[in-house]
């Protein structure tokens, strides 16, 4: 199976990131669009940052290129959940605790830590050297872990 060009990725991702513009409100029909939409955009993060990862831990060898169009994919699509946080997606299919909406501001300066340590990632991604990559992936795993501690339900 041909995985999709990163060009192509990006792309749908900068279309669905123009969508967060809208005010969250008007974005999402009922509350579980919302859920789905962040859950989704969170299984992205997942999969970008676990191809990442196998390469940074040894289990496949290092593909400079293919660090780098993961890292870039991931940089656009850690912007995209946050927006649908919004007030009744507390409930349903989620994993999210009451937590996010009693401490809103403090969960989005995760959101923006997530940000800024994933674009550090990006940076070092682009200059091919495998300890640069390890290490500002060890801080974007940080940052997830410290959000994941305190505002995700265990499984």
């Amino acid at each position: 199976m041909k995985r999709p060009s990163p060009s192509i990725l990006l792309t749908a991702a900068a279309l669905v990131g123009m969508a967060t513009a809208l005010p969250a409100a008007a974005q999402f029909a009922k509350p579980e669009d919302a859920i789905k939409y962040r859950q989704s955009a969170m299984f992205l993060q997942a999969q970008h940052m676990g191809r990442i990862g196998a390469m940074v831990n040894g289990r496949v060898p290092f593909d400079a290129k293919s660090v780098a169009e993961n890292a870039e994919v991931l940089a656009a699509v850690t912007k995209l959940p946050f927006s649908a946080f919004i007030d009744g997606t507390d409930k349903g299919t989620t994993r999210a605790k009451p937590e996010i909406w009693a401490e809103k501001d403090k969960f989005m300066a995760g959101a923006t830590k997530l940000q800024e340590e994933v674009a550090k990632l990006n940076a070092a991604a682009k200059t091919g050297n495998p300890e640069q990559v390890k290490a500002a992936f060890g801080a974007v795993g940080q940052t997830c872990k410290g959000c994941h501690d305190s505002y995700q339900k265990p499984l």
